[in-house]
């Protein structure tokens, strides 16, 4: 599906001559631009979040609709205000959906490979090259298996720091809701 997605991306939306962005902001004045080569890290980061957000949002919905209605009904009942309620009852229920998110969407950013392969080659330069599409390169173009055997490492062990960081983040961001409300 990545390789899918980033050539439906690169040959239907980001062609500079008949691409639908360009042509949707035509009458804005915007005219043939190349947007891999011009804005590559945006381009990717767009692929990134049309690829990933359904699924974060399924996530999400899962959780909402797990709530009980009945909680609902009472805080409702006991006077509280639609911020009250999502603030005290539906955010403290959803919140373990929510980290599953971000812990999953983490991970998944930091191991993208076919995108960044199929539309930018990790360029112009280096400007989109990753850890696991540098470790494709060394691997495949530089012959380095050593190196390459490295950086594998390197992203195992990156993966796990941003995955935590990520979910101490998201904890310390519950607790602070928590003391607000």
């Amino acid at each position: 599906m990545p390789v899918a997605g980033a050539l439906l991306w690169k040959t239907t939306i980001y062609d500079p001559i008949y691409g639908l962005l360009n042509f949707v902001l035509s009458p804005f004045g915007v005219h043939n631009v190349a947007w891999v080569s011009t804005y590559p890290m945006p381009s990717i980061v767009a692929l990134l979040v049309w690829e990933w957000a359904p699924f974060m949002m399924l996530i999400v919905l899962s959780g909402l609709q797990s709530e009980p209605l009945e909680v609902l009904e009472a805080a409702r009942v006991d006077g509280s205000s639609t911020v009250q309620s999502f603030v005290h009852v539906t955010w403290p229920h959803i919140r373990r959906y929510v980290q599953l998110g971000v812990l999953l969407g983490s991970v998944y950013i930091i191991q993208a490979f076919g995108e960044i392969y199929m539309i930018t080659s990790g360029g112009p330069g280096t400007a989109t090259t990753n850890l696991p599409y540098y470790l494709w390169e060394q691997v495949f173009n530089a012959y380095n298996v050593g190196v390459a055997a490295a950086a594998g490492v390197i992203v195992l062990i990156g993966t796990e720091i941003v995955a935590l960081f990520a979910l101490r983040l998201v904890s310390s961001l519950i607790a602070a809701t928590e003391m607000i409300g």
